[in-house]
């Protein structure tokens, strides 16, 4: 098992949904061959932060196993954020620290929405949950450029669905009374009793309600009679106001992942 909880979790759900593998001396390559677009389903995942004066090399060791990828993402298998990140930001990558957060079982929210909170199951959902993940992107600070994202999220679900129709996990919405998807996560099991979301959202018009909050809640029992689940792990940006909600909801920080991203020129 990785050292870090956050990667042990990300590279077994890229396998799960179809990626590979490759385990070199001083690094892992982790490859999603099915969505070449997906960034974090193609990176390379250090065994330590890097040293100063590292990037170069780093860096050739990703143009070698990413030939064609106009992106740059490098994982950092601690459980903790310290590195001496200046090189790298004057290279122009974001230094991500995120909070990795577990609970054994949530708690309930405050507030219940009377929606339907429950797994995708027909095609239809699927299209609401994309229609939802497009929604999402146009209204966010930086969005992608349509018909890639749209190409991007085909792929995304596609491999969560192959997932969930194993019974490894589900992909799970708030659906109102016409069917559409106003919030959505992923909940995949691991293996070793732990759990992982993935990807919460919730359509902008729709924010500040309780469904997210509902809706973690409602995945983490259904994980618990479906998958045996013992650990539920969920991944937050500090600065953003999810973390919070998740702690409320029963999880409390355990480590950091760090990790450094690159974004293509036209992203």
């Amino acid at each position: 098992m990785p050292r870090s909880l956050a990667f042990f979790t990300d590279v077994a759900l890229r396998v799960a949904e179809g990626g590979v593998t490759e385990r070199n001396a001083d690094h892992t390559v982790i490859r999603s061959p099915g969505n070449p677009m997906f960034w974090w389903g193609n990176f390379l995942l250090m065994p330590a932060a890097p040293q100063p004066g590292d990037r170069p090399r780093w860096e050739a060791l990703f143009r070698r196993a990413f030939p064609d990828a106009e992106h740059r993402t490098f994982g950092v298998d601690t459980p903790d954020g310290g590195v001496d990140s200046g090189e790298w930001e004057a290279a122009g990558y974001e230094v991500l620290r995120d909070t990795v957060l577990t609970a054994a079982q949530t708690v309930p929210p405050r507030r219940t929405p009377t929606l339907d909170l429950r797994p995708l199951h027909s095609d239809a959902d699927w299209e609401a949950a994309a229609r939802l993940r497009m929604a999402v992107n146009a209204a966010g600070p930086h969005p992608h450029e349509a018909a890639g994202y749209l190409e991007f999220v085909t792929r995304k679900l596609a491999g969560a669905r192959a997932v969930q129709e194993r019974g490894q996990g589900a992909v799970f919405a708030a659906f109102d009374a016409h069917g559409a998807a106003l919030s959505t996560l992923g909940l995949f099991d691991v293996g070793e009793g732990v759990a992982r979301y993935q990807t919460v959202e919730t359509h902008p018009q729709h924010r500040s309600r309780g469904l997210a909050g509902a809706l973690v809640h409602a995945a983490a029992q259904w994980a618990h009679e479906r998958l045996g689940t013992r650990t539920l792990v969920i991944v937050a940006d500090p600065d953003y106001h999810a973390q919070a909600l998740y702690e409320r909801l029963g999880f409390c920080p355990t480590e950091t992942q760090l990790s450094f991203q690159k974004r293509p020129p036209d992203a």
